[in-house]
């Protein structure tokens, strides 16, 4: 198995939202991204899969050591093989593959978060960023796009971590600031036991407006330059603000069930931004 034919398998695998994103672009950019997304699958893998925190750590260390290794010049992982031909071409940055590793730590080291701020700080590492170097590789040219793409990726990681409390709660992991429970008077028992109450949802109608003005925000800052080239990411908007929406209609049941939209509806809403060019 060559090391593009193992990115596009891992992508693939994945199932996820980017994948029917990436299947509008030119190849060249289209094997970019597929090896960027991949590289983020493998670190994150490492936090969802190994039980073992130990280990993981370690996992992680050699994947830091992994991207030096390959900035160097001497990639040894599939994933990197196929990731850095593009490097030079988009001019991706060591340090943004080192804070994607940095913000999987922080998944070992924390399983709370004390308030919005210091979730904003995780989101930063593991979706803002990867929403920058994405942006560099649909083609951005406008400097103020790299604000768009960072506030998208916020947006994205705040939605699926409505999406996943259930799943989170399950691993001893709850995303929602400690003080927004207690502002909404849900106790984080409730929250690892899976109860579902009013407070609950008015916590998560909450944090679902919160991620709706994210959306906005970076809808906002998107130059009109660069509307042409970020199709990809507006198709991913389109894809996750839908699924935010399903999940509203749902009441907010995420604690017991992965709410999620069809492999066709994902396609049939990235086609629709392919041709109409808006979200």
């Amino acid at each position: 198995m060559t090391p593009e034919d193992y990115v596009q398998q891992k992508a693939a695998a994945s199932g996820s939202s980017f994948y029917y994103a990436f299947l509008f672009l030119p190849k060249p950019r289209r094997a970019a991204i597929t090896a960027f997304y991949a590289f983020c699958r493998e670190v994150d893998d490492v936090v969802d899969e190994v039980s073992d925190s130990g280990v993981a750590h370690t996992k992680l260390a050699w994947w830091q050591n992994e991207v030096r290794q390959a900035f160097a010049g001497q990639p040894s992982h599939p994933v990197m093989k196929a990731l850095m031909p593009h490097v030079p071409v988009y001019d991706l940055r060591q340090e943004q593959f080192q804070a994607v590793i940095q913000g999987c730590q922080m998944d070992l080291e924390q399983t709370r978060y004390l308030d919005y701020p210091g979730l904003q700080r995780y989101c930063h590492l593991v979706a803002g960023v990867v929403g920058e170097v994405s942006a560099r590789i649909f083609g951005q040219t406008d400097t103020h796009t790299t604000d768009y793409a960072h506030t998208l990726g916020q947006a994205f990681q705040l939605t699926n971590i409505i999406r996943d409390v259930g799943e989170d709660a399950m691993r001893g992991r709850i995303y929602l600031p400690v003080n927004e429970l207690q502002q909404f008077d849900v106790k984080a028992h409730e929250v690892l036991q899976r109860v579902h109450s009013d407070r609950f949802v008015k916590l998560m109608q909450f944090q679902a407006e919160r991620a709706h003005a994210l959306y906005d925000r970076a809808l906002s800052l998107l130059p009109a330059a660069d509307l042409r080239a970020q199709k990809p990411g507006l198709m991913m908007a389109s894809i996750y603000r839908t699924l935010l929406r399903e999940i509203e209609h749902e009441n907010f049941q995420v604690l017991h069930q992965r709410i999620s939209l069809t492999p066709l509806r994902k396609l049939w809403l990235a086609w629709k931004v392919q041709a109409l060019g808006r979200v």
